[in-house]
């Protein structure tokens, strides 16, 4: 009987079958070719020609696999082999993450400290996020992940998001139900937290909340601000009452009620602003945290709503100051303004609302615009934000018949690499959906492992999302599984680079009627396997357009090592986002967004799009005529402007990229990152840490729209 020597040193019996599943493996890995019972054939031969011996080690089983794939003329398989058995060697491997880790403490692995633009990688609590996120990485390589999906991962076909959180009990973004938590009270650190009693105790209990939500997920968060009106009224009754017990005359204790009321808003708006940017969660940043801000007119408070959205501009526009002392753009908290009946026309009653959100646009490039109406038309008549930056979630009714979207979220996203399936193509539109196909039953796998995985969560691994309302009341110990089921969690299918498969694929961009044509059946593919996996398992998968901050070079890069430069592909340094209209593209800002609005409605998972505008602040009508396009034609759209600061010499202004792509000010010429502000709209979000190689080469082609 023929024995198999391992590489540990023991022997096992030959078995055929194992060689025959290493080649298939291969041959349908993302550069493998299948070729009917090749696998087999090549086993038998290996069988027969070692017959006559009593051992044989697997080191030369691997060489023969290897130089008969190569005799048989299929050398993609060949690499492909050798390439899973160098995968396979790396999960045997210890201390695998070694040098990476090293890397980030002699600040020479760039490419995870430049990972994320709200990250500051020097700070030594950022450092030990990245650290430990890189030790998570390599045990779930090497231990949770399928060594297929490894591959993908490696090769650039798929994109992992969030790998070093992947082996932890938590999940990407969510819609926090901050209005149960205040109405009903929560548990922080295990200190009960009672209904606040005034509007500027709610606004510090919401940032405590935040921040402790913020250490316990990975992704953004999203709060309608209306939650804090009832405590606005609160902080009214009781200055009333103290009024009233001063002053004998009514009028001018209703006024003295106004005035301190006043002050109790702008002081509340101030902690929320302030805390959130100066908060660090365990993760070593600022919360992602979006303000979702609608002038309702179903909200029992929106004379109140109103006046804190009014406030929130207001503070937005004025900035915070930074260490020199100056007032400067602050990231976050994204803010989201809602286009409205009631706020978009002249005669509307909240018209002037929304040309105060237009200066603050102008001038801090937030807030965001949702189109009330665009919205109600993809989500069955539902207005509600993101969660974070661009997430949304399908419409879900509760048991009652009520549709919610508060306290839900997303379990996690991987992402398809579009431009490499057209490159392997190679102009062959069959071929590309005979890849796509295939690749996105490797985004369909990882979906699942992200729901298998959380499905053994109880509501211990985060009291404040699981037990004390941020997602729901559950009781000790009690499994989430139910949470992540029937349509209420989602798990996201992301795509990048629309534009340079079509390039690739017809020869143009998708906004030509060609390229056009061809982007519309990806997106219906997408959405065709959202349906069928969504009805097949129970779970809500959803197509959403991938921020990709720092996937847009990753991909770029593996493709360009692999295939070499391709012009207009590989050698930019970057891939397109999504559905986006190439960033070099000249084309207004009216048609990009008529454009674009179109793959909005086919990406309900997650969307957004943008316009590059210069300094328009001196022009507030024509950033309004700008809002009012949004308003009937596309759901969800942002500006980007440049608001900057040079700490060296005061200048106020752009902040440009020399020929090396390094930041410098205009006015004199500093290079130095640590005294150089600037703020860039990333992908959703505003970054103020500086970005990966690609994302500034992206940042540099940007064209204006107007």
């Amino acid at each position: 009987m023929l024995r198999v020597i391992k590489r540990n040193g023991l022997k096992d019996q030959f078995y055929k079958y194992k060689i025959v599943n290493a080649i298939e493996k291969s041959m349908n890995s993302p550069s493998g070719v299948f070729v009917h019972n090749q696998a087999e054939e090549i086993a038998r031969e290996i069988e027969n020609e070692s017959k006559d011996l009593e051992e044989i080690s697997i080191y030369d089983i691997e060489d023969k696999v290897y130089y008969k794939l190569i005799e048989r003329k299929n050398p993609a398989t060949a690499r492909a082999y050798e390439s899973y058995k160098s995968v396979q060697a790396y999960k045997r491997e210890q201390n695998t993450s070694d040098n990476d880790i090293l890397g980030l403490l002699n600040q020479t692995n760039i490419d995870v400290m430049d990972e994320n633009s709200n990250k500051n990688p020097i700070i030594a609590s950022t450092q030990r996020d990245l650290i430990a996120g890189e030790v998570a990485k390599d045990i779930a390589k090497r231990k949770l992940i399928p060594a297929d999906l490894v591959e993908a991962h490696e090769s650039g076909a798929i994109h992992i998001h969030d790998l070093d959180y992947l082996i932890q009990p938590i999940f990407n973004c969510c819609l926090v139900d901050m209005k149960d938590m205040l109405d009903n009270g929560t548990v922080v650190n295990d200190k009960m937290i009672e209904t606040p009693k005034s509007f500027q105790v709610a606004c510090n209990v919401m940032t405590q909340i935040i921040a402790q939500i913020a250490s316990n997920q990975y992704g953004g968060q999203s709060i309608n601000i209306s939650c804090l009106s009832p405590y606005l009224k609160k902080s009214y009754d009781k200055n009333l009452n103290l009024s009233k017990s001063m002053l004998s005359d009514e009028d001018k204790a209703i006024e003295m009620a106004n005035a301190l009321t006043k002050r109790d808003l702008e002081s509340g708006i101030q902690t929320i602003q302030y805390q959130i940017n100066t908060l660090m969660t365990s993760n070593g940043q600022s919360p992602f945290v979006t303000l979702f801000m609608h002038t309702d007119e179903k909200d029992p408070y929106l004379d109140n709503t109103v006046r804190i959205i009014e406030e929130i501009l207001k503070q937005r526009i004025k900035g915070i100051k930074n260490e020199q002392g100056i007032y400067v753009t602050p990231a976050f908290p994204k803010l989201i303004y809602v286009l409205d009946e009631n706020n978009i026309y002249k005669d509307s009653p909240y018209y002037e609302l929304t040309e105060l959100a237009a200066k603050c646009t102008a001038k801090r490039m937030y807030p965001d615009y949702i189109s009330a109406k665009k919205m109600r038309e993809n989500y069955e008549g539902n207005v509600f934000s993101p969660m974070g930056c661009r997430a949304f979630l399908p419409p879900y009714k509760d048991e009652n018949g009520n549709y919610k979207f508060d306290g839900r979220f997303n379990m996690g996203v991987a992402t398809i690499n579009l431009p490499q399936i057209a490159i392997l193509a190679n102009g062959d539109e069959d071929k590309f959906f005979e890849i796509l196909d295939k690749r996105l039953e490797l985004i369909k796998r990882v979906g699942l492992l992200r729901y298998e995985h959380l499905s053994k969560v109880t509501s211990d691994s985060s009291p404040i999302h699981f037990r004390y309302g941020a997602i729901a009341r559950l009781k000790r110990h009690e499994s989430i599984k139910p949470l992540l089921e029937n349509g209420y969690a989602t798990v996201t299918i992301g795509y990048i680079g629309i534009y340079e498969a079509s390039k690739l694929t017809v020869g143009k961009s998708h906004t030509t009627k060609e390229g056009h044509d061809f982007a519309l059946k990806i997106m219906q593919v997408l959405n065709d396997k959202k349906k069928e996996w969504t009805d097949k398992y129970g779970i809500a998968f959803a197509v959403y357009g991938t921020p990709a901050e720092s996937l847009t070079h990753r991909f770029a890069s593996i493709d360009k090592e692999r295939f070499g430069e391709i012009e207009d592909i590989t050698d930019k340094g970057y891939y397109t986002n999504s559905f986006h209209v190439d960033v070099r593209e000249k084309i207004s800002v009216f048609d990009k967004f008529k454009f674009e609005s179109e793959f909005q409605e086919l990406s309900t998972g997650g969307c957004i799009s943008y316009a590059e505008i210069p300094n328009m602040t001196s022009n507030i009508p024509a950033v309004m005529t700008m809002i009012e396009y949004i308003y009937d034609n596309i759901q969800y759209a942002e500006f980007n402007t440049k608001s900057d600061y040079c700490g060296e010499c005061s200048y106020d202004g752009e902040i440009l990229l020399d020929d090396e792509n390094n930041w410098y000010c205009p006015n004199c010429g500093n290079k130095d990152r640590s005294s150089l502000t600037v703020v860039r709209r990333t992908c959703g979000y505003l970054g103020e840490n500086f970005w990966n190689e690609g994302r500034t080469k992206e940042i540099k082609a940007r064209v204006l729209h107007i």
